[in-house]
């Protein structure tokens, strides 16, 4: 039997299409926030983590307020990403001290964010020097 809608043990999608996955540390929670991402987004998502863990093999990952979160065991998180209606919200928390900056400013003085459209070409170039550079620096206690 099929059905046309999202099953009763999957996750709630909350505005603009964000899992609502439950707090928790390791890869269990992030493959199953990606696994709950809408539609094209899903896409993004998995390639966010698969160029994540390439560019920092040792990294740690979890969920936290409904978004991934990577950082390293320990030492504090430096970037997440979360859904958005329109794009998908790659978030550096130090971004003020990448080079070149992520484009996208914040109320919080030293993040910035990188918005990820449906039809955009990535640059896994700019995104992996961001990525390495983003975890040599001090990481986050969120």
């Amino acid at each position: 039997m099929t059905t046309d809608g999202p099953s009763a043990d999957s996750p709630k999608l909350l505005s603009g299409g964000n899992p609502q996955i439950p707090k928790g540390e390791g890869p269990g929670p992030v493959r199953d926030y990606i696994a709950a991402m809408p539609e094209w987004k899903q896409a993004i998502g998995q390639h966010l983590d698969d160029l994540i863990v390439r560019t920092v093999p040792d990294v740690h990952k979890g969920v936290k307020w409904n978004q991934p979160i990577y950082g390293h065991e320990g030492a504090g998180w430096f970037l997440s990403f979360r859904c958005f209606t329109h794009y998908v919200q790659l978030q550096f928390y130090r971004g003020t001290s990448l080079d070149p900056m992520p484009p996208k400013g914040s109320t919080h003085p030293e993040m910035r964010y990188f918005d990820i459209r449906r039809d955009d070409q990535l640059d896994d170039d700019l995104l992996r020097s961001w990525i390495e550079q983003a975890s040599r620096l001090p990481g986050q206690d969120l």
